[in-house]
């Protein structure tokens, strides 16, 4: 399959600080998971992508033609920013109804606005003032001025960042949807479930560069591999301690000095926690607080590049 992107060597700096450098893609159709921990680059490579940020070094083409300097070509592109980029004083419907204008549409401009609005469940705030959303909101209206003009390509960065789980849902089954109709997203997040849902297809970024790229099942595999820490308050650490100690799947054992909590490092995740539950069960144990500092995606790619 021919790549819809493909980049060489593409480096972004910002004077002495690097945004990507060297990322070496072929995107391919289909939901492709943009994936790392905040500030890992995700966001300049979709400006880069974009449009909106011209490369320090190396090459860009999408469909087959540069990018920058191209603004032709942005018709085929739909762009969702990570923090707001809109007219406050416009309503939620002049908003959308200006950008299908803009995009070319006459006749059909409201027609497009509407069905953006519907797909993003704001038909019914329509009127009101975009000043008013809520955080929620004003998420999904950046979500349907990407799609109003049906983008060949869609751009997403922490699309679903502050929305509300049902609407996470939906919006994932539209994207989806969307992808099924023959279009691409690459869609940016640090929540490896969020991925998880929409794709099996993921590049793992960190530090601007590329980790890993490919199935999730072999990103699962390294994952899986890192040694979460556990902590759990309880004023029976001390037992908790005792139980786990011989199991196998249990690398250190550790009750900090005048601490209610007994931290336990382990590789195996599901392993513990079914244990846990049944010691819980059986004994009836005072458990006030489960934590885990490392399970984040920060703490796994401290982990695999330390390896």
């Amino acid at each position: 399959m021919n790549p819809l992107l493909q980049t060489e060597k593409l480096c972004k700096w910002y004077g002495n600080i690097l945004g990507v450098i060297d990322l070496d893609l072929a995107i391919t159709p289909g939901i492709k998971g943009l994936l790392g921990p905040n500030g890992a680059g995700k966001s300049t490579f979709l400006k880069l992508i974009s449009g909106q940020l011209k490369p320090s070094r190396g090459t860009l083409r999408l469909f087959g033609e540069p990018v920058f300097d191209n603004p032709l070509l942005f018709k085929r592109v739909g762009f969702c920013p990570e923090y707001d980029s809109y007219y406050s004083e416009m309503s939620g419907w002049d908003f959308i109804l200006f950008l299908a204008q803009m995009h070319g549409f006459r006749e059909l401009a409201r027609e497009k606005a509407e069905i953006a609005l519907t797909q993003v469940g704001l038909m019914e705030s329509r009127d009101r003032l975009v000043k008013t959303y809520s955080f929620g909101m004003r998420q999904r209206l950046r979500i349907a001025a990407s799609i109003v003009h049906e983008p060949e390509l869609l751009l997403l960065d922490e699309p679903l960042r502050g929305i509300d789980p049902l609407w996470r849902i939906r919006l994932i089954r539209f994207f989806k949807e969307y992808e099924k109709k023959g279009n691409t997203l690459i869609v940016s997040s640090h929540i490896l479930p969020e991925i998880e849902a929409m794709t099996t297809d993921i590049i793992l970024i960190h530090q601007g560069k590329i980790f890993a790229e490919g199935d999730i099942n072999y990103i699962r595999s390294l994952i899986d591999a890192h040694p979460h820490q556990i902590s759990i308050r309880s004023s029976q650490r001390k037992w908790l301690a005792e139980q786990f100690v011989k199991e196998d799947f249990i690398r250190n054992v550790h009750i900090p000095p005048d601490s209610p909590v007994v931290v336990f490092q382990t590789a195996k995740r599901e392993l513990f926690f079914a244990r846990l539950m049944d010691l819980i069960a059986e004994h009836d144990i005072d458990v006030e607080e489960i934590t885990s500092p490392d399970d984040n995606l920060q703490a796994i790619f401290d982990y695999l590049i330390g390896r």
